[in-house]
C-alpha cells in the first residue's frame, strides 16, 4: 500500500511532464515558414555554393518528362547533380527539405498536355516521379508547368494532382518513409483568359502552391506601367495583392500560398532617355534578350555606372537609369516588403526563383531576417501560453498529487473504528515519520499563544481555531489547535501537520519554495489551495512579460519589489515600460498589457480576489472577457494610505499592507 500511494504522485508528475511536453512539440510543429528557393541545374553556382542554412525548403529544378514513355526524364549532365543534391545542401542545414521540381519554362507543351489528358500516361508519370524522388533522396515533388493553355489543359492538371497524391499516400503506407510533399508553381491569378486552375484540387491535394508573383509585362508593348513586378497599383488588376486575393477569392486557403519572389529584374531601352519615370515609352529590351537580368548583374551594373537607384511605392520596385538603358528591380528593402506582406496575408511563406542570381546571398538574408524576426516574436508570445498553460498544469498536477494522497490516507483512517476517530493516541509518535522535526510540549505552546488567547487568533478551519505563537528562540509561527466540534479525527489532523512538516528543510527552518513566488497566507498562517498556485502564477506571468527577475528591485530609487514596480506603471497608464523591449503583441490576441493587468490580478494580496485558473485562461484566451482592475499586490511596500507592517513566518521576513 505505501508502494502504491508513493507511485500514484509520479505517474500524475509523469503524465503532467508529456502534457506539457507535447504542447512544446506541437507548437514547434506548427510554426513552419517556408522559406524556400529554386535551384537551376544549368546555373553557374553549384549545388555545394548554396548557404542552404537560409532556407527551409530547396526546389532542384528541371526534371523533364519523356515524350514517349511520359516516365520522368533527366539529361545526362544533369543526373549527377540531381542524385547529390540533397546531401549537398544538407551539408550546411541538415533540417533544409529538398523538392524535385518538374517541368519549367523549357517543357514540352505538347508532352505534358499529351500525358495529363491520358490515365496511362499519368501513372507511368506519377510512378516514375515517386521512384526519382526515393532514389535520389528527395523529399517533395513539384510541378512547375507554365504553360498550360486551355481548359482541358487545367482541368486534366487537377486530375493528376489527385491521383498522384493517391499514389503518394499509398507508396507511404507501404513504406518506412515520410509522405512526400506535393506543390506546383502557378500564375498570379488562378483565372487567365479562358484559363482557370483547378483550385478544388489544389486546395484538397496539394501541400501548397508556388505562387509566380511576377513578370507582369506585355512584350508587344514594352509598357513600363504593365512591366513591374507590382505588389500594389490602384490602376490595375496587374498586382500580387490583386492575384492573391484573387486565389483565396475562388478557394485556396492563404496557407496553402507560397508567394513568389524574383531574384533578377529588367532592362529596357528608353524612346527618349530624358523621359526616365515609370510608365515612359520604351522602343525594346536592353543588355539581355528579353530584357531579363539577374540580381547580382544588376547589382554590378549600377556600382560600376553609379547609377541612382530609386523606389517607387505604388509598385514595391526599384529601379534607377543609365543612359537610355532604364532597369527595374527588387533591392532588399523590397525583399523585406514583400515578405512582411506574405505574413501579413497570413501566407505560409515566400519562395525565390532563382537563388544563384543573388549577390553574396543579400536578398536571401533580407528574407530571412525579416520572416525570423516575425518567427521569434511569434514564438515568444506562444512561450507566454504555452509557458502559462504548462505552469498552470504542474501546479494543478502538485495540487491532484496533495488531494489524492490525502484523499487516499482517509480512505486508511475510515477502515479503524469510530472510537480510533476521536482516540488521541492515535496520533502516533510524530518524530517516527519525521525525524527533523522540532516538538514542544503543551506548556510551551499555551504561554507561546498566551493561553491560546482572542487577540492572538488568525482565524479558523476545518479542524478548528488558528493561533499566532511567540516561541522562546523569539521565532513566530502559526499553531493549529484541533477543536473538540471538529468533524474530522487525529488521524487527519497528525497527517496534516506530517505533511507541514515534510514541506520545511531539515536545514536553508524556513518555509520552502521559491522566495518571490510564495503567497501571503502560506507565509503567514500556512494556508495553501488553488488560489496560492493562481499567485505563482501571476508572478512567473510578470517576469514573462518583463524579463526581469523577482530577486531584485526596480524603479528610480531601485526601492520596489518587481510586483510593487508593475503595479505602479500600470497605474500610471505606463505599462509598456514594464514590457520587454524584444517582445512584440501587433499580430496577436494575447496583448502585453492585458497580460499584465491579468498578472496584477493573480498577485493580490486577498486570494478571494484573485481569479481561478479557469477564469485567467478565459481572459488570455478572450479578447471580449471583462477585466477587472486589480488592487495593490501582496507584500506591497507602497503606503497609499495604509501603514505597514512585517509579518515573520519560520525565519522568512515579508512586508505586509494593512488598513489603517
Amino acid at each position: 500500500m505505501i508502494l502504491s500511494s508513493l507511485m500514484a504522485p509520479k505517474r500524475v508528475m509523469l503524465a503532467a511532464f508529456f502534457f506539457i511536453f507535447s504542447l512544446e512539440f506541437y507548437s514547434a510543429k506548427t510554426e513552419t515558414w517556408v522559406k524556400g528557393g529554386y535551384w537551376y541545374s544549368r546555373s553557374e553556382l553549384p549545388g555545394l555554393g548554396i548557404n542552404s542554412a537560409l532556407y527551409t525548403h530547396l526546389h532542384c529544378a528541371f526534371a523533364d518528362v519523356n515524350s514517349t514513355s511520359y516516365e520522368l526524364s533527366l539529361l545526362e549532365s544533369d543526373e549527377k547533380k540531381f542524385s547529390t543534391f540533397t546531401d549537398t545542401v544538407k551539408q550546411k542545414n541538415p533540417s533544409v527539405v529538398t523538392l524535385l521540381s518538374i517541368g519549367g519554362g523549357d517543357a514540352n507543351y505538347s508532352t505534358f498536355s499529351s500525358m495529363v489528358s491520358n490515365s496511362s500516361f499519368r501513372k507511368s508519370f506519377i510512378d516514375s516521379s515517386i521512384k526519382t524522388a526515393r532514389v535520389y533522396g528527395f523529399q517533395g515533388l513539384d510541378l512547375c508547368w507554365g504553360s498550360a493553355n486551355s481548359s482541358s489543359d487545367m482541368y486534366n492538371m487537377g486530375t493528376l494532382f489527385e491521383e498522384w497524391r493517391a499514389a503518394i499516400e499509398l507508396e507511404a503506407g507501404n513504406s518506412s518513409q515520410a509522405k512526400l510533399i506535393l506543390t506546383a508553381a502557378v500564375r498570379f491569378q488562378p483565372g487567365l483568359d479562358s484559363r482557370s486552375f483547378p483550385v478544388e484540387a489544389m486546395e484538397r491535394y496539394l501541400d501548397w502552391a508556388n505562387v509566380l508573383a511576377y513578370d507582369y509585362y506585355t512584350p508587344q508593348r514594352y509598357n513600363f506601367t504593365s512591366a513591374q513586378a507590382a505588389l500594389y497599383d490602384p490602376t490595375s488588376n496587374v498586382n500580387t495583392d490583386y492575384g492573391i486575393r484573387a486565389w483565396i477569392s475562388r478557394g485556396l486557403s492563404a496557407n496553402k500560398m507560397v508567394l513568389g519572389l524574383p531574384f533578377y529584374g529588367y532592362a529596357w531601352t528608353l524612346a527618349n532617355p530624358a523621359e526616365n519615370g515609370i510608365g515612359a515609352p520604351a522602343t525594346g529590351p536592353a543588355l539581355r534578350t528579353g530584357g531579363a537580368i539577374n540580381y547580382k548583374d544588376i547589382r554590378d551594373y549600377v556600382l560600376e555606372y553609379g547609377a541612382d537607384v530609386k523606389y517607387n511605392a505604388t509598385y514595391v520596385v526599384n529601379y534607377c537609369t543609365v543612359g537610355s538603358t532604364w532597369i527595374c528591380f527588387d533591392d532588399v528593402e523590397v525583399v523585406r516588403i514583400k515578405v512582411a506582406y506574405a505574413k501579413e496575408k497570413k501566407l505560409l511563406g515566400y519562395i525565390a526563383w532563382e537563388i544563384p542570381y543573388d549577390d553574396n546571398w543579400m536578398l536571401s538574408q533580407a528574407a530571412a531576417q525579416e520572416g525570423n524576426n516575425d518567427g521569434r516574436n511569434k514564438r515568444r508570445l506562444s512561450a507566454i501560453v504555452l509557458s502559462t498553460s504548462a505552469a498552470a498544469i504542474l501546479l494543478l498536477g502538485c495540487f491532484l498529487i496533495y488531494y489524492f494522497w490525502i484523499r487516499k490516507l482517509k480512505s486508511k483512517a475510515n477502515e479503524g473504528s469510530k472510537k480510533r476517530i476521536n482516540d488521541p493516541s492515535a496520533a502516533g509518535d510524530f518524530n517516527s515519520n519525521a525525524p527533523n522535526l522540532i516538538t514542544y510540549n503543551f506548556h510551551d505552546i499555551e504561554a507561546a499563544t498566551d493561553r491560546f488567547s482572542f487577540e492572538n487568533k488568525l482565524g479558523e478551519g476545518g479542524y478548528g481555531p488558528v493561533y499566532k505563537a511567540l516561541l522562546p528562540n523569539g521565532q513566530e509561527v502559526a499553531v493549529k489547535k484541533l477543536s473538540k466540534t471538529s468533524t474530522q479525527g487525529y488521524e487527519e489532523f497528525r497527517n496534516e501537520v506530517m505533511l507541514t512538516a515534510k514541506l520545511q528543510h531539515v536545514n536553508t527552518e524556513r518555509v520552502v519554495g521559491t522566495y518571490g513566488y510564495i503567497p501571503p497566507e502560506y507565509v503567514k498562517r500556512g494556508i495553501y489551495s488553488t488560489k496560492s498556485d493562481v499567485y505563482s502564477f501571476g508572478v512567473l506571468l510578470l517576469q514573462i512579460i518583463s524579463g526581469n527577475r523577482v530577486s531584485l528591485f526596480y524603479g528610480l530609487e531601485e526601492n520596489l519589489s518587481l510586483l510593487d514596480y508593475a503595479y505602479e506603471l500600470w497605474k500610471e497608464d505606463k505599462g509598456t515600460e514594464f514590457m520587454d523591449p524584444s517582445l512584440d503583441d501587433m499580430n496577436s490576441s494575447c496583448k502585453l498589457i492585458k497580460c499584465l493587468q491579468i498578472a496584477l490580478l493573480c498577485v493580490q494580496e486577498n486570494p478571494n480576489d484573485r481569479p481561478s485558473m479557469l477564469e485567467v485562461s478565459s481572459m488570455l484566451k478572450n479578447e471580449t472577457f471583462e477585466i477587472m482592475s486589480p488592487k495593490k499586490p501582496a507584500f506591497s511596500i507602497q503606503a497609499d494610505g495604509d501603514k505597514e507592517t512585517i509579518c515573520t513566518f519560520n525565519d522568512t521576513t515579508i512586508s505586509e499592507v494593512v488598513g489603517r
